[in-house]
Order: C-alpha cells, then structure tokens, then sequence
C-alpha cells in the first residue's frame, strides 16, 4: 500500500498536462489582448510550490511547502513572462525562506519581467508570524512595468494576513488583498477595506478574498465604493484541479472597461490566475487648493 502511495504521488506531479494547458493558455491569452490596453495580472501563487492533480495528491505532497523544487517556480516564470502583464499581484509568494533555498521569489520574477516591485510580509507588524523562519518570508507584491508614483502599506486591524498594498499606477489606484478563513473576521476586514479604498478616480481592488461562503459577501463593499467584479460570469478560482468555488477577484470602478477577462485553467497553483485588460475613462483628479 505504501508503494501505491508514492507511486500515486510522483504521478500527481505535473508533466506533460502542464505544458499542453500551458500552451493553451499562451496561445488564447497573447490573441486576447488589444492594442492601447493595460494587462492586469492576479495570482496567488502558493509560494511557488505547484499544484497536484487532485485532493489526495495536495496531502501525499504536502512536504512541498517545507521544500519546494525550483521547476515550479521557473514554470510559473514562463508563463507570466509569456503573458506579458503590465501589472502583477502575486499573493503567497516567498521573499527567500529555506523552502525556496533562500531564492527570493519577487525579485527573481521582477528581474525576469523587467518590473519594478513593492513586497512586505502579509502579517501585522506586530505579528508572531513575522518571527518564524518560514512564515516571515510568506508575502505579498505588487509589480509593474512603470513605476508606481505611490505605493502604502496598509493594515487589517484584525485577523492573522493583515496586509493590504495599495499602488498608484498612472491615475489608477490598486489594492492588493489576501481575508481571513474566518467569515466573520473577513466581514470586519471588508469593512476597514471600504473606508481604506475610499476616495476619487479610478481604483481596483484585487486578490484572494477567500468567500468561503460565496461572493455575496462582497455585496457590502461593492455597494459603499459602488464596484464591479471583472470576472461577470463567475468562473471558479479554486482548487486548480477541479475548479468549483469562486475565492479570488476583481473588482473595478465603472469608469475602468474591461476588454477581456480570462481564467486560463494552469496547473501551476492550489489557485487560477485572473487576468484581465482593460482601458480607463480620462480622469482629471479633483483641484486641490491651499
């Protein structure tokens, strides 16, 4: 039984079903995109550790999240360079823990595309996550082909994954998000975000908002700072394998148009990607005065 058992996982890895659905998504992705359009990318990326073929697989390989091999990551490296984003959100993505063998994630990606990148560990500043080996490498990021104007930090004021990025690019505000397993703690972060997000011009607010209990629960937030979800029909994020609950998005503010909205079905994460072009209305930020 325990040799079906280590059989059943080396055929869990990914093999030549991760270069086909790679393939495909190259090849509907590079047609997708239109000329004078923004490429936005969103992805949690499971620090890199690639995603088996089903539920049982996911646990007999569960030591990859204390070792992961480097062909995950260099897989995932071909893909968003394939893809071409303007801007990037990786969620779960490692700064140079012993997982990686010290090899900084963000960097590595950020030099492979040419992006300039902000990161930060996704706990409280305070957090007994940022103190342990593994866990303190665990983050977020941000990148982008130009250089954002303005970029903060912001912070939950509950739950454990606390950090919130926020990013200008050109006129276009960009938040980048990983909620809380709690549904209750999700609702109180929801919260906080609608006040943090507030304000003029055109904004998104990305990532995986892990609704348990189904979009719904973004009804409020979409409401007070009067959203729109990118993804219209609803396609399912997760798990990658055998897709049936919708966890990650984008939402948008109406004077941004989206083009095309894609869902390519890659076995490189526990995750889909959401990948999204769009064009925004000219915006003329309010005048202050002195």
């Amino acid at each position: 039984m325990a040799k079906n058992l280590r059989v059943f996982a080396r055929r869990s890895l990914p093999t030549t079903r991760t270069y086909a659905c790679q393939l495909l998504a190259r090849l509907y992705i590079r047609e997708m995109k239109p000329d004078k359009t923004t490429r936005l990318v969103v992805y949690n990326i499971a620090y890199g550790t690639g995603a088996p073929v089903n539920g049982l697989g996911r646990i007999l390989t569960s030591h990859r999240y204390i070792r992961t091999s480097p062909r995950h990551i260099n897989r995932l490296l071909d893909f968003l360079e394939s893809i071409n984003p303007d801007i990037l959100g990786l969620l779960e993505i490692d700064t140079g823990s012993g997982r990686t063998q010290r090899v900084n994630q963000v960097e590595l990606i950020a030099n492979r595309l040419r992006h300039h990148y902000r990161c930060s560990v996704k706990y409280g500043q305070d957090s007994v996550g940022r103190r342990f080996p593994i866990l303190r490498h665990q983050a977020n990021a941000i990148l982008t082909r130009e250089e954002s104007s303005n970029v903060a930090f912001h912070y939950f004021p509950i739950g454990f994954k606390r950090l919130i990025i926020e990013a200008e690019v050109g006129a276009t505000r960009f938040f980048l998000v990983h909620l809380a397993l709690s549904r209750r703690i999700r609702s109180r972060q929801l919260a906080a975000l609608s006040e943090i997000a507030s304000g003029e011009g055109p904004v998104v607010i990305a990532g995986d908002f892990n609704t348990l209990s189904g979009p719904g629960e973004l009804d409020s937030l979409r409401s007070v700072l009067n959203l729109e979800s990118a993804n219209a029909k609803s396609l399912p994020t997760y798990p990658s394998w055998r897709p049936k609950r919708e966890l990650d998005f984008i939402l948008h503010s109406k004077d941004i148009s989206v083009q095309k909205l894609a869902v390519p079905q890659i076995p490189f994460s526990d995750h889909l990607p959401l990948i999204m072009d769009f064009e925004i209305a000219p915006y003329d930020p309010p005048e202050k005065f002195f």
